[in-house]
């Protein structure tokens, strides 16, 4: 009787050593199911990000005027050499000022005009460069940046060249075969400005720049209420 009672041992120990490895196969299966439903939703996450349609938001939040209609504004014209300009201080540059200007109201009263007479210096008349400085800021604010009550928000200004630079036309010299003129008349009309494509196809030597001053100038504010 002993012998069969050692095989049922051998035996029962057999089915035991076998149900280990079952348990740890089941336990990776779940963890890889795991694993995989959390890459699932990074995935889904990234996605609705990148590839879902945006919610159409209203324009204002993107850009906005920052001036009312209506609203005062001041403005400032300073004539300088320079093209950075930065001396507000100055009171002969300044040639221009004009208080309570309604902003995008368009009437008398938002109309300003002004002629003067400018006296160049040297430098200028030597082919010099001139450039005027037009500056506006909300009535009682300076335009100036290191003002102490200076608002970035509140004030805005544009620099325009005064000068025009064109190269010089060549006197054209030729002889008159019309009318009653004399033998070896010249006939020299006018010089009249060039553009650069003539300067540029006649090879006579260097060309000569001359500065030409622009009589008007015209300031327009853009509005923009949409």
């Amino acid at each position: 009787m002993s012998p069969p009672a050692a095989a049922a041992v051998a035996v029962a120990a057999a089915g035991g050593g076998g149900g280990q490895p079952q348990r740890q196969q089941q336990q990776g299966g779940f963890g890889q199911s795991i694993t995989g439903i959390i890459r699932i939703a990074v995935f889904w996450y990234f996605a609705s990000k990148f590839f879902s349609p945006k919610k159409p938001v209203d324009p204002s939040n993107f850009i906005s005027n920052l001036f009312q209609k209506g609203e005062p504004l001041d403005m400032w014209l300073y004539l300088s050499e320079h093209q950075r300009f930065n001396d507000f201080g100055n009171e002969a540059s300044l040639v221009w000022h004009e208080t309570n200007i309604p902003y995008a109201t368009w009437g008398p009263e938002s109309t300003r005009t002004l002629s003067l007479d400018y006296h160049p210096s040297d430098t200028l008349k030597n082919n010099g460069s001139l450039y005027a400085h037009v500056f506006f800021a909300r009535s009682g604010y300076p335009p100036d940046p290191n003002d102490p009550e200076y608002q970035p928000q509140a004030a805005f200004g544009r620099t325009h060249p005064v000068v025009k630079y064109l190269p010089k036309s060549r006197s054209d010299k030729r002889k008159s075969l019309l009318g009653n003129s004399k033998d070896g008349e010249v006939f020299e009309p006018e010089p009249q400005v060039a553009d650069d494509t003539e300067a540029d196809s006649k090879d006579e030597g260097p060309v000569e720049w001359i500065s030409y001053w622009k009589p008007n100038i015209t300031i327009n504010l853009v509005e923009d209420f949409t």
